[in-house]
């Protein structure tokens, strides 16, 4: 990739090696001007609806040293360079940052629990070794770049989380993070306007595996998961380490799931967690088997699992007055949605109350799914089922006793009116429909 500065009339051309020794200079990378810090770097990405080249000078006037543009015309300065095509330019300087390490790096992806599972295995992992893992949910063309580029040299392992819409995404993550070792957390029904089905889920989510077994990665399986195991024996790799079986690293089994996952070590000793459900069971045996391999101990490890908490609205068990709030608002789809209310059912509980909002990105499946999760749920014992979306509409045909709203308005004004009082409440739905704001009212 060729880049160039520009000063005056005088273009001095420079290569990727050179912006990474600028790089090395500045205290790290930023893409958002709200975010800046003294001696950072700032790279002016474009969106659909805006354009950072035009934010360069706001950007160098609140601390940044240098900054990136693709549009000539902002490359006033001889900190400025202009580079044909910004991202690109963020995704090949963390390409050559991540060239730097010679350390285990852990790609993973799914359709559900990944950053459950990343939060797990860096908990894990940091009893033993310095760890970098991704932050939040930095997951996709921006966030995998930047996570790599915050990545300290004394790294000893790091733990990259990578999203996915499109049959396609995962390859490009992975080329740009070279994953050494990778897992799969299961392939569901999410995103499937993107991918145009579940055969489009798995061959994406796939390309995770295409990579390791093209560059003699290590691939960790859960056997007692049918469609990774069908999916890892399509292919070919240097080495693959099973789990849940006799003999193999770690072979638990579950205790209890409500309201949170306990099971027993090798020893007999009760783990308790904070975390409910089957779903995260195994997001915890994913942890469990990575923190084996990499030697970290059976004490230290479940020590870690027993003393995570989730938040950021996943999973979190909340306290408010009489009520106990399950809150998982982050993200909902058909996989996720169908296991949170299968768990929220079997627990035991004087009375409940569902507030379910739409699944995004299901596309022409959209209505089909809601329809298949009404059907779910009047299987089920609730007191109240309260939906909320132009998608959970769909639900009714088989709960003519649910409340239906078709926005977040008419559903807080009948929470008000209809406070719950000593009852657990589930609140899921996907990201967009931002349901924990529900939580002002119950």
């Amino acid at each position: 990739m060729v880049i160039f500065a520009k000063k005056e009339k005088t273009m001095n051309f420079t290569s990727i090696e050179a912006l990474y020794k600028i790089f090395k200079e500045t205290i790290g990378v930023t893409t958002d001007t709200r975010k800046i810090e003294p001696n950072s770097m700032f790279f002016a990405l474009k969106g659909p609806n805006f354009n950072a080249n035009t934010m360069v000078e706001m950007a160098l006037e609140k601390g940044a040293s240098y900054a990136v543009v693709d549009e000539e015309e902002f490359a006033t300065k001889p900190n400025i360079f202009y580079v044909k095509n910004v991202l690109k330019a963020l995704q090949d300087l963390a390409n050559y940052h991540r060239k730097q390490f010679k350390i285990p790096i852990i790609g993973l992806t799914g359709s559900n629990g990944k950053t459950t599972t990343k939060e797990l295995i860096n908990n894990v992992l940091s009893k033993k070794y310095k760890t970098h893992a991704t932050k939040g949910n930095l997951n996709n063309h921006i966030g995998v770049p930047l996570t790599l580029l915050s990545m300290p040299m004394d790294t000893e392992i790091g733990i990259i989380e990578m999203g996915a819409n499109f049959v396609g995404d995962i390859k490009g993550l992975v080329n740009i993070c070279e994953p050494t070792h990778g897992l799969i957390t299961n392939i569901g029904k999410a995103h499937l306007e993107g991918f145009g089905g579940i055969e489009g889920v798995k061959k994406g989510k796939g390309e995770l595996y295409d990579w390791l077994g093209e560059h003699n990665g290590i691939l960790f399986v859960n056997v007692e998961n049918n469609t990774l195991v069908e999916l890892a024996n399509q292919r070919t790799f240097h080495k693959k380490v099973e789990y849940q079986k006799e003999g193999s690293l770690i072979n638990l089994q579950m205790e209890t799931e409500i309201p949170f996952v306990n099971y027993r070590d090798s020893k007999g000793k009760l783990v308790e967690t904070h975390l409910p459900g089957k779903y995260n069971f195994e997001n915890i045996v994913n942890a469990l088997a990575i923190g084996s391999y990499f030697g970290v101990t059976e004490k230290d490890a479940n020590d870690a699992i027993a003393n995570y908490s989730p938040d950021n609205n996943r999973s979190q068990f909340i306290h408010k007055d009489t009520n106990l709030v399950l809150l998982d608002a982050y993200n909902a789809n058909p996989s996720s949605m169908s296991a949170a209310i299968s768990n929220f059912n079997n627990l035991k509980a004087e009375k409940k109350m569902v507030i379910l909002g739409d699944m995004f990105e299901l596309g022409e499946e959209g209505p089909k799914e809601h329809e298949l999760l009404g059907e779910l749920i009047s299987k089920c014992k609730f007191d109240f089922v309260l939906l909320t979306g132009n998608l959970m509409q769909h639900a009714l045909f088989h709960l003519p006793k649910a409340y239906y709203f078709p926005d977040k308005f008419g559903l807080h004004n009948w929470l008000q009116d209809h406070q719950p009082i000593d009852s657990h409440i589930l609140i899921k739905g996907s990201r967009g429909m931002g349901l924990e704001s529900c939580l002002a009212f119950v």
